[in-house]
């Protein structure tokens, strides 16, 4: 006999209420905030604190021999340049 994969089934379960699904599984995380920040891991160095430091950098303006190709946008040096597009600089490592 050929069964129909795609009709749709009712059961018994179907016509059960969203109240009595509720009521069944309690909701024990509402409320709960989660504080692991998947896209933002931490990192922790072998036990040392270092909380209390404040990390300057300076950052500089590319320099007359550097370019930023339009390809990965890094700031490369001129003996890294490829060729000339009508959107900018391509590196050698783009262009490969």
């Amino acid at each position: 006999m050929a069964t129909d994969y795609d009709a749709p089934r009712k059961t018994d379960d179907d016509t059960e209420s969203i109240q009595a699904l509720q009521e069944r599984v309690p909701d024990k995380l509402s409320g709960v905030v989660d504080v692991d920040d998947a896209d933002n891991p931490g990192f922790e160095l072998a036990g040392q604190d270092l909380s209390d430091l404040d990390l300057d950098v300076v950052v500089l303006p590319a320099q007359e021999d550097e370019f930023t190709c339009v390809s990965c946008f890094l700031v490369k040096h001129q003996s890294q340049f490829d060729h000339q597009t009508d959107l900018g600089p391509i590196c050698a490592e783009c262009a490969a």
